[in-house]
């Protein structure tokens, strides 16, 4: 719109002559033309103009839309209380309003927005099913953040009740379910079958519910094609074919995260960007994570040459500003967890796109070249698992020697722990305790007599249910610990107070890992066949502990029980990570930064010849079904002997139906063909039509 075209508009507005209807379309006509200030602008005038019309609320609720677009959330809350002052039965602004209270930290007054619309739409019908899921949607997801995590659910049930097909809300609501360590996790309800509830549990959570990697890679698969816009016209940023000449120039390596702050993974890659060589390698963060400046964040901004934050930029933006940097290799730190910008790499605004570090497994996309692991996380002849081809180094995990540490050292007695008896800790979130492993250390606890379980503190509920049921394995409650959360220096400062770290399965200990070994704190862990499974057994061997890794459920039990039972040996364990601290591989900065460095340089190599790997997502949704199909908590997935058996068997029968495609998996063209020959011509493949030995979840 022309100035001249605006001064007419608002000379109408000020005469009484400009509609609302009018009113509406001149606004998005100012912000679809790149001026959203004019359109903020004629708003107010208008309702400066107009405030007996009886549709004032409906241009105070459009302008505090543009106010919020803009940032200017006390404006934004100032229209939208006086939309409701004005239509106390106008829904949306209180959605909104609960929204905007939240970010400016009232989240409570907005939980009582939203209870009041709830409570609004009890006689419920037509468009209002919307406004009540909206509400329902927004009261669980706060009061999860809460740790409100009993009603969080109650709320989010009840939204899947009114519309089942609500992806978002059933990724939250099974989160919810396992971080209650509510099992089964997997619950039918009304409206909301087995199935659907299997189909949209979020890759993350994945990880922690099954020991299933192929299942995992199904599951990254399908969440892709679902939760990423993909339908862009801007390609503007693409440089997949923009190849890398490195003549006169140094490496561009650009990390996109959100959790470069008072976070894990913050801690974790801290020393990373300190040591990189500036001589080789030009160093980008793009940050996409809450806003703060917290001393960790303050640290890795000094360490980056180029610190670019891309929070309040779309996809489109961010993608067109790493294309315009000239990044050679964007390595994607989030992976699939909170705040991803899984769509900026989407667009391909670098020629190599690489997995590393924030999420524990395959992101299964086509724009993911390469994973970062180690030999133990993904084993030779593991590569299948993966999407992205499988790079390796000493050991996957970056650490950061320069952690503080409260000075201040607890006693035990200042923790609520017994002096003598065996303290076994976990320090992993709930969510990755499962009923296998909670029985595992029952068995432990009872052949340790007077030992005890520290678990870092949830919920009041979680806490009385994880008491209950140790009481059903004949343990003493009061032999279950809880420690507060605490800020890291000081968690990190009473670590020294347990004896042994006891880990999770499927999910593991891996930054917690980190931790226990350099504040001197053995782990017994128990590998598996996924990524998240074997990260932990990855750094107690990197910290010269191979004796602590386990490979078999039998075998993690019988070792706790000998451990506890003897105080020397404990002694002596603790010992030998006190003297491998400084030249373990764990810890050897210099040589994973060295490394890592190499790793990229072979990267480019490969692009520069032609050699980029290609992923191969073929029959991705066969192995999705097929693994759904499966009842992972009625027997574990860990214990199951021939694993690749199982699928190839489902394969072979699901090809008789409905003919599958070759893949690089385990599904080969000599498969095909084994199947496809008439049974008289066919050797009956004793293992692939043997019954199976798991059970199959009875459907719902």
């Amino acid at each position: 719109m022309s100035d001249d075209a605006f001064m007419a508009a608002l000379h109408k507005v000020t005469n009484g002559g400009m509609s609302l209807t009018e009113l509406i379309g001149t606004a998005g006509q100012l912000g679809e033309g790149g001026q959203p200030r004019l359109a903020q602008q004629i708003y107010k005038i208008w309702i400066t103009f107009n405030k007996e019309h009886p549709q004032l609320f409906v241009a105070q609720f459009n302008a505090a839309v543009v106010a919020t677009n803009l940032g200017d959330v006390a404006e934004a809350v100032e229209l939208l209380r006086a939309a409701i002052a004005a239509n106390p039965e106008f829904i949306p602004a209180y959605i909104n309003l609960g929204g905007l209270l939240e970010r400016t930290g009232a989240a409570n007054e907005g939980v009582e927005l939203w209870k009041a619309v709830i409570g609004k739409l009890a006689p419920i019908s037509g468009m209002q099913v919307g406004y009540k899921i909206a509400a329902l949607k927004q009261l669980g997801r706060v009061l999860g953040e809460h740790q409100k995590l009993e009603t969080a659910e109650t709320a989010l049930q009840e939204a899947l009740t009114l519309n089942p097909a609500q992806r978002d809300v059933m990724e939250q609501f099974m989160a919810l379910r396992l971080g209650q360590c509510k099992w089964p996790v997997i619950q039918p309800f009304e409206g909301v079958d087995r199935k659907s509830q299997m189909l949209a549990i979020h890759p993350l959570s994945m990880g922690a519910y099954t020991d299933d990697p192929l299942l995992q890679l199904a599951c990254a698969h399908r969440y892709v094609e679902q939760a990423i816009e993909e339908n862009f016209t801007d390609l503007g940023a693409d440089r997949r074919h923009a190849g890398i000449d490195l003549d006169g120039r140094r490496l561009r390596v650009g990390y996109i995260s959100s959790d470069l702050r008072d976070h894990a993974v913050g801690y974790l890659m801290a020393e990373l960007f300190e040591l990189h060589d500036a001589e080789k390698v030009e160093v980008f963060a793009y940050y996409c994570g809450r806003p703060g400046n917290d001393a960790l964040t303050q640290r890795i901004k000094a360490s980056v040459e180029h610190w670019t934050d891309i929070r309040e930029m779309s996809d489109d933006a961010a993608a067109r500003q790493i294309a315009a940097d000239g990044i050679d290799i964007l390595v994607d730190v989030n992976g699939h967890t909170r705040d991803a910008r899984t769509g900026v790499f989407a667009r391909r605004p670098a020629p190599v796109q690489v997995n590393w570090l924030g999420f524990p497994g395959t992101m299964g996309s086509p724009y993911h070249h390469y994973i970062v692991a180690d030999d133990w996380i993904i084993p030779e002849g593991s590569e299948l698992f993966y999407s992205e081809k499988v790079v390796r180094l000493p050991c996957y995990q970056p650490n950061d020697r320069r952690r503080v540490i409260a000075e201040e050292k607890p006693t035990r007695a200042d923790a609520g722990l017994p002096e003598d008896a065996v303290v076994f800790c976990c320090f992993n979130g709930p969510q990755k305790i499962n009923r296998f492993t909670f029985d595992r250390w029952m068995q432990i606890l009872k052949g340790v007599e007077g030992s005890v379980l520290w678990l870092l503190e949830s919920t009041p509920e979680t806490a009385e249910r994880l008491r209950a049921m140790a009481e059903q394995h004949g343990v003493d409650r009061s032999r279950i610990h809880f420690a507060p959360k605490l800020a890291n220096p000081w968690h990190l400062a009473r670590y020294p107070l347990a004896d042994l770290f006891l880990d999770t399965v499927p999910y593991g200990a891996h930054t917690t890992c980190s931790d226990a070994l350099w504040m001197g704190v053995p782990i017994l862990t128990l590998s598996g066949r996924s990524f998240a499974s074997r990260v932990c057994g990855s750094l107690v061997r990197s910290a010269g502990m191979p004796d602590l890794v386990t490979e078999t459920p039998e075998d993690f039990v019988a070792r706790g029980i000998e451990l506890g039972n003897d105080r020397k040996a404990l002694a002596a364990l603790k010992a030998r990570l006190e003297a491998n601290r400084d030249t373990c591989d764990l810890f050897n900065m210099e040589k994973l930064v060295d490394r890592l460095e190499g790793l990229y340089r072979g990267m480019a190599e490969d692009c520069a010849a032609g050699r980029l790997p290609r992923p191969d997502l073929a029959n991705l949704d066969a192995y999705l079904n097929i693994g759904i199909g499966f009842d992972h908590e009625a027997s574990e997935m860990l214990a199951e002997r021939d694993y690749l058996g199982l699928y190839k068997a489902a394969l072979e029968r699901r090809h008789r139906v409905r003919p599958l495609h070759p893949d690089s998996r385990l599904w080969t063209a000599q498969d095909i063909a084994a199947a496809d020959r008439p049974p008289q011509d066919a050797e009956a493949p004793a293992e692939a039509e043997r019954p199976s030995r798991r059970r199959a979840a009875a459907a719902s």
